[in-house]
């Protein structure tokens, strides 16, 4: 994904070629030579801000804790019917 770059006044003067920029990427908007906002497809900005749900199984599966040792204590209950 290659980034573009506009200033501030051709964004305002193009906003066609700002989206048209934006299909192939995000765009920087540029203020007196500096980055100052940055424009983008919404597909873009969800694949971006989507944080995965893991389950505690994926968690422990992962590479990143393969190495970690994890035993559940075993709870050592006093169980007695209940009576009615």
């Amino acid at each position: 994904m290659k980034k573009k770059c506009m200033t501030s006044r051709e964004f305002n003067q193009n906003q066609k070629l700002a989206h048209e920029l934006a299909q192939e990427g995000p765009v920087v908007i540029t203020n007196r030579g500096r980055p100052e906002y940055v424009f983008l497809r919404w597909e873009d900005w969800e694949a971006l801000t989507k944080v995965p749900r893991k389950g505690i199984v994926d968690f422990l599966a992962s590479p990143e804790t393969a190495d970690i040792d994890f035993e559940v204590p075993r709870l050592e209950m006093g169980l007695r019917a209940v009576e009615w």
